[in-house]
């Protein structure tokens, strides 16, 4: 089956989805959510095929697809996918049919039309792909613009509180990152060979200078992307603000393109500018660290707590990146995966929260866990997940990633530990805060706390909460695929893993 063209039909199904349901009547939203959904489950099935077809001891890049595009500019649609890619189109694949799902009643008190709401999830899904399974660094650059366009409308149209002034500030920030790495791309295409294609621009000669400038050009536009600080203040806006799902699918994949893409193209294209950036990269992951989960303890908004969150995580994700490690590098592509499934289950949970009580307030709640008591577990759950408790998968990605970089790095192990303690600090705050000790008489006269999950919520989460577990105990099935890319890029860097020291027993 390599032969078959999975990523042009991956990323183009979920468009021709988007234009059905946009077209269908806006007299008829339940025919709209159930095409979409029918489409995103068809989308999944195809994508569970292709995750079996993967050879993970094969060619390092695999099902590629390269067309005709622009001939002037060597620009082809060329798609390729290695283990990085494959594990976070799985992930897109599994998310998007439960956001959508969960998403089910988001739009139904939005004077907006229902059915475009569902396409604009259907055409994140189509550009998402894309942006993953792109091997031309054009058509890359393209997906990673356009797909700021469902998400902008998701947010400025169907979302909360200040809800336009997010999806500026959102569309602004990935703007100015776009422009950065547009400079670089036309760099690169100038002194690359005048080519776009990846596996050519792997070769391609840089003096020190210009790799470091072409580097900082994709850097910042990934950074931002990310988000790592100081390029981080757009995120508590715009997750605040967007539906719970759309939250989701934000948090949960679209901003794992900027560690992706830190991963597929300055690692590999720019080794001796990675090696030299490497400190620095470091240093602002740790201070992301400490900083986000700080300022998440101190939220009285669960999803801009939720999103605080998420910048802490992501300083994880780059410190094992930049760590250059196989163990440290294979936990932060884990860690991609995993938190896109604790980040997704936590925002669709606090989602149903908020759409009950019709607050985002923490202190609104208080002793829900007495009215919803089977909710307030799952949340707890996601809590749990989220600050890597043993036995959920994002502690094999954390464990991976200190373990690898300690190898390397004992100071920046030892002081992004402490992360791991600000995150117990911040999740037990808000669970304790909104579902334990007394009731908050208010919660009593609100229609919606009087009614615990509902059958379409329980198979919503059942799915993400099994995913958790299963990858917690059983990673390896997710890491026998990452492992080869990783070594790749590491290569390609020109790291190597440390030896191991052994010292000879004493006789």
């Amino acid at each position: 089956m390599s032969d078959f063209p999975f990523l042009s039909i991956l990323t183009g199904a979920p468009l021709v989805g988007a234009l059905v349901v946009a077209f269908l009547p806006r007299a008829k939203p339940e025919l709209a959510k159930r095409v979409a959904l029918i489409w995103s489950v068809a989308v999944a099935v195809l994508a569970v095929v292709m995750w079996f077809a993967y050879d993970a001891g094969g060619d390092r890049f695999q099902f590629r697809e390269s067309y005709t595009w622009i001939p002037a500019w060597d620009a082809r649609f060329t798609f390729a996918v290695d283990g990085i890619a494959l594990v976070m189109l799985l992930l897109i694949a599994v998310l998007v049919p439960l956001v959508i799902l969960a998403s089910w009643h988001d739009a139904d008190t939005s004077k907006r039309s229902v059915p475009v709401y569902f396409a604009l999830l259907l055409a994140l899904e189509s550009t998402m792909i894309g942006v993953f399974a792109a091997a031309d660094v054009f058509l890359f650059y393209v997906f990673f613009e356009v797909m700021l366009v469902p998400m902008y409308f998701l947010i400025g149209s169907y979302g909360g509180h200040q809800r336009q002034y997010a999806a500026v500030k959102f569309f602004l920030y990935s703007l100015v990152g776009g422009l950065f790495m547009l400079a670089a791309v036309i760099g690169l295409w100038a002194l690359g060979g005048k080519t776009f294609d990846w596996q050519d621009l792997l070769s391609a000669d840089f003096t020190t200078n210009t790799e470091r400038w072409l580097f900082l050009g994709f850097f910042v536009a990934f950074a931002i992307k990310a988000p790592f600080f100081p390029f981080h203040t757009w995120l508590p806006d715009a997750g605040g603000a967007a539906p719970a799902g759309s939250a989701a699918l934000l948090v949960g994949v679209l901003d794992k393109v900027g560690t992706f893409g830190i991963l597929r193209y300055c690692l590999p294209l720019f080794p001796e500018a990675s090696r030299w950036f490497a400190p620095y990269a470091l240093a602002i992951a740790l201070i992301g660290i400490i900083y986000a989960a700080l300022l998440a303890v101190g939220q009285n908004d669960l999803k801009r707590l939720v999103s605080y969150t998420s910048i802490a995580h992501f300083g994880f994700i780059g410190i094992g990146i930049f760590a250059f490690t196989t163990q440290a590098g294979t936990g932060a592509v884990l860690y991609m995966v995993n938190h896109g499934l604790a980040t997704g289950l936590l925002f669709l949970v606090v989602g149903m929260f908020v759409a009950r009580r019709g607050s985002a307030l923490v202190s609104d709640f208080g002793g829900a866990g007495k009215l919803v008591p089977l909710m307030a577990g799952v949340l707890f759950f996601a809590g749990l997940a989220s600050l890597a408790l043993p036995g959920t998968a994002p502690f094999v990605s954390e464990f991976l990633v200190l373990l690898g970089t300690f190898t390397v790095n004992k100071t920046v192990a030892v002081i992004a530990t402490a992360g791991i303690i600000l995150a117990a600090a911040y999740v037990l705050w808000m669970v304790q805060r909104t579902t334990q000790g007394t009731l908050n008489p208010a919660l009593a006269t609100v229609d919606g706390m009087r009614r615990d999950m509902t059958i379409r919520e329980k198979v919503v989460v059942a799915p993400l909460i099994l995913l958790l577990l299963l990858l917690g105990f059983y990673p390896k099935p997710v890491t026998d695929v990452i492992n080869p890319a990783v070594q790749a890029t590491m290569q390609d860097v020109g790291k190597t893993d440390p030896a191991p020291a052994v010292q000879e027993a004493s006789r």
